[in-house]
């Protein structure tokens, strides 16, 4: 029998705290589980997006310990990969999903990757890595790339200051908004995103601590992270996606598929890594053609 899930909200004990979650959308389709970047990101800003795709299928959004409505207990012993992959199967487990979709964007396809890897995933159906961050190597590769596409003044300045790691000298915070604006999101004057009223902010502690200062220096306990090797052990549809101008590259994204038997890769026109900012009509419509594709051949 069909489990039904109606729109809903509530807590899930883990390691260290409650997640907070919520559910959107009851339609037929096999749920899709999102999981947000960072470390230390929030869902609030693309829970609208998604509500196109809510009409197909549910969708179900959580924060990571550390993270948005989640408890913030401030641990850094729980600052690991596994934890937070801990943290999907306990929710898994919360809402009895036993055949659904798992998508990981940014630091959150470090987590679907890392969930793949350690956990029991008869229950997923299909995973989708949206430019996610599978190896650090590769991704200060493709940061490097980037920023030779920059002007010379503003490679300079990133150059300077990485060596000096002065990262608040304000040459190199312009620098950095230089290639925010380029990468990660390309549209300008949006007005903030709906749904974060009352939401804490991206923290900023546990990004520095796994990640570093900057997209594009890696200086904290995720510098060695890599689970590139593992990608061919997954034997679910999978989908690698980004954007046009993403932080990851499209050379990378056709690279991991070269990783994956049978996986595939969607590339969204003139975006950044902010694909639900970008163009998340692209975006979603992409993603709802591989996962309603996914779902005819499982008939």
């Amino acid at each position: 029998m069909k489990k039904s899930y109606n729109p809903q909200e509530g807590y899930v004990e883990v390691t260290g705290g409650k997640i907070w979650y919520k559910v959107i959308g009851s339609g037929p389709g096999k749920p899709l589980m999102v999981m947000h970047g960072g470390p230390g990101g929030r869902s609030c800003g693309s829970i609208s997006a998604y509500e196109v795709l809510a009409n197909d299928r549910p969708i179900i959004f959580f924060d990571q310990l550390e993270s948005g409505m989640s408890d913030h207990p401030n641990d850094t012993s729980l600052w690991k990969p596994i934890y937070f992959a801990q943290q999907v199967e306990a929710l898994r487990k919360e809402l009895n999903l036993n055949d659904f979709h798992l998508l990981g964007s940014s630091w959150g396809g470090s987590v679907a990757i890392e969930y793949l890897a350690t956990q029991n995933t008869d229950a997923v159906a299909s995973v989708i890595f949206a430019a996610p961050l599978i190896s650090t190597t590769q991704w200060m590769k493709d940061a490097k790339v980037l920023i030779s596409k920059l002007s010379p003044a503003v490679q300079d300045s990133i150059n300077k200051y990485e060596t000096l790691r002065n990262y608040t000298a304000p040459a190199y915070l312009a620098a950095t908004d230089t290639f925010y604006s380029n990468f990660m999101s390309r549209k300008k004057g949006l007005p903030p995103a709906t749904g974060c009223d009352g939401v804490p902010k991206s923290n900023k502690a546990i990004y520095e601590h796994m990640w570093g200062t900057t997209e594009f220096s890696a200086t904290g306990t995720l510098k060695t992270f890599d689970r590139m090797n593992d990608l061919h052990n997954i034997t679910k549809p999978t989908l690698f996606i980004g954007g046009e101008f993403d932080e990851v590259l499209p050379e990378t994204l056709y690279y991991y598929q070269t990783l994956v038997p049978g996986s595939k890769v969607a590339i969204v026109p003139n975006a950044g890594h902010a694909k639900t900012r970008d163009n998340p009509e692209d975006y979603m419509r992409m993603l709802g053609t591989f996962l309603s594709g996914v779902e005819k051949k499982s008939k």
